[in-house]
């Protein structure tokens, strides 16, 4: 008399196979720690490089500054340039730092340039920040530029050798999701001037 392996008298008897427990793959804690840990590197590189990140943001404001001057025919006023000229600034320390980490004075110099650009950073976020408070009146702006014509240059007047008023500072010219340019100047800034300060004040074995 034989016995089936299958019957389930069988497999209750220890006769049948026992079935290869399913393997489940691990999941919970170690992703989510791998994930934290590929973010930090990702952080710790910028921080490395962060005069290069530095010098194409400060690049990317005044392109996008300047297509929405040519395309958007939005002028800039007074305290439009003088934002301006704050990338203008932060972009060349970026570039003195890049070549200073190729000198023999690049540990020396590493820190200071950041602390820098992060003084640069600041400044122009309070500066637009200021602006942004012009446009919604919270307080009194310059009176070289509060009040006066929104009319762009006239490049015919200009060749008469007529006088032209620029836009007024007091009148936000684009806004979007309700921040006006000069917000999200500010809000850009801000976050610019805390990474080189997060930058300047690592510490790091190695400069470039």
């Amino acid at each position: 008399m034989t016995s089936d392996i299958n019957d389930p008298k069988a497999t209750s008897a220890g006769l049948a196979p026992a079935e290869t427990p399913a393997i489940e793959p691990v999941r919970g804690p170690a992703r989510v720690e791998t994930i934290a840990q590929a973010k930090a590197s990702i952080v710790a590189v910028a921080l490395e490089r962060w005069p290069f990140i530095a010098l194409v943001a400060s690049t990317a404001m005044l392109a996008t500054a300047h297509a929405f001057e040519t395309f958007g025919k939005l002028y800039p006023c007074p305290l439009c340039l003088q934002q301006r000229e704050v990338f203008w600034v932060a972009g060349t320390i970026a570039l003195i730092a890049i070549a200073a980490r190729y000198s023999p004075w690049a540990a020396r110099v590493r820190r200071p340039l950041d602390l820098l650009l992060g003084a640069i950073f600041l400044y122009g976020a309070g500066l637009a920040a200021y602006h942004a408070g012009v446009e919604w009146k919270w307080w009194p702006g310059p009176g070289t530029c509060s009040g006066a014509s929104a009319a762009a240059s006239d490049l015919v007047a200009m060749l008469k050798g007529d006088k032209i008023k620029p836009p007024a500072c007091d009148k936000a010219a684009w806004i979007f999701l309700g921040v006006s340019m000069a917000g999200w100047n500010a809000l850009i800034s801000l976050g610019l001037a805390a990474a080189s300060l997060a930058a300047g004040l690592r510490k790091t074995g190695t400069v470039r």
